[in-house]
């Protein structure tokens, strides 16, 4: 009798937290125009926190400058940055009618070797390529600007959560656990992301591929999503490698040394520099790349593992959730070791 009443209260408490859970993913949903400036404020903010809790304790400045000086490193860093992604949008539009083109009758070539008696309308499919083309890199540099305006909301909390910040403050508990393994990961994957996007736009500069600072910036971006990002990086100048060189090997260096920099760098040394890291199972990773892609988009893909693991830590410290919290580091109920 008690074993009936203690599954019915475990059934019960799980029934509970998936709809919750439910629940809880309604609500990011709805207020994803919202939740995705604060989130990205908030890891802002455990970045640059040390700064201005480095000024106010140890260099004595008074608290409204170091808040100015913290944001003002904050704005400096995104204005950098949105340079250098204005030139590449600005590269990418000067050379996207030429490369319509190229790509059109490298489709053209492409289609005309097939002969496996498929029925494919040739010239229906590559003309709608070329005429497709620059609409999608329209629609594309259309969700860039779009982003960059929604960082305006996203200065505005990181102000807010700068102001409210307390240095002398002693953080413990899961606060400080949470702040200590975010900010470990988020600054080795900015160090690592860095390095990344101009390993890669030196390499393929070298070879002579056009749109090498593109994919250098690009290379930056997708090294921030986990496990898919390295390997979309690395096929993305394919086809432009392809529509530019004739010789083949110039394609294979084109993909075999931005893979290499993305192996060494991914798997050596930012594996090295992290260490544990945020205790997240490969698995795990994947699922939260889809569950958070699919509630907020390409900025939630960016934000799934950091999020994901402060959610760990936070399920952590609850006895009746410490279950889901193993089950999300690969431990499974019945193991103490990782799958």
């Amino acid at each position: 009798m008690t074993d009936k009443r203690s599954e019915g209260a475990w059934l019960m408490r799980g029934s509970m937290v998936v709809i919750a859970g439910v629940a809880i993913a309604m609500a990011l949903l709805y207020t994803r125009a919202v939740m995705i400036p604060f989130v990205l404020a908030v890891f802002i903010v455990i970045l640059v926190g040390p700064v201005l809790d480095f000024l106010v304790i140890r260099l004595r400045f008074p608290r409204i400058c170091a808040v100015a000086v913290a944001l003002l490193v904050v704005i400096v860093i995104i204005s950098l940055f949105f340079v250098v992604a204005m030139q590449a949008i600005q590269m990418i539009v000067s050379t996207a009618g030429r490369y319509s083109a190229d790509f059109a009758d490298l489709a053209d070539r492409a289609f005309a070797g097939v002969s496996w008696g498929i029925g494919l309308e040739r010239e229906k499919i590559v003309g709608d390529l070329r005429n497709k083309m620059p609409a999608l890199v329209t629609s594309t540099v259309g969700g860039v600007f779009s982003f960059f305006s929604s960082l305006m909301f996203v200065l505005i909390f990181v102000m807010f959560l700068l102001v409210g910040r307390n240095p002398y403050l002693v953080r413990s508990g899961v606060y400080a656990d949470i702040d200590h393994k975010v900010r470990r990961y988020v600054a080795t994957k900015v160090i690592m992301s860095i390095a990344t996007g101009v390993l890669v736009w030196i390499a393929l500069r070298a070879i002579g591929l056009e749109l090498a600072g593109v994919f250098g910036i690009l290379a930056f971006l997708l090294n921030f999503v986990p496990a898919i990002g390295s390997v979309v990086a690395t096929l993305l100048p394919i086809p432009i490698a392809a529509a530019q060189f004739e010789n083949p090997l110039l394609i294979v260096l084109t993909v075999a040394i931005p893979a290499l920099i993305q192996v060494v760098l991914g798997n050596a040394l930012e594996s090295k520099f992290i260490g544990t890291g945020l205790n997240l199972h490969p698995v795990t990773i994947l699922l939260a790349l889809s569950f958070w892609g699919l509630l907020w988009g390409i900025p939630g893909m960016f934000l799934a593992a950091p999020v994901t693991a402060a959610i760990r830590i936070v399920l952590m410290q609850f006895d009746t959730l410490k279950p889901v919290g193993n089950l999300l580091a690969g431990k499974l109920p019945s193991s103490t070791k990782g799958i």
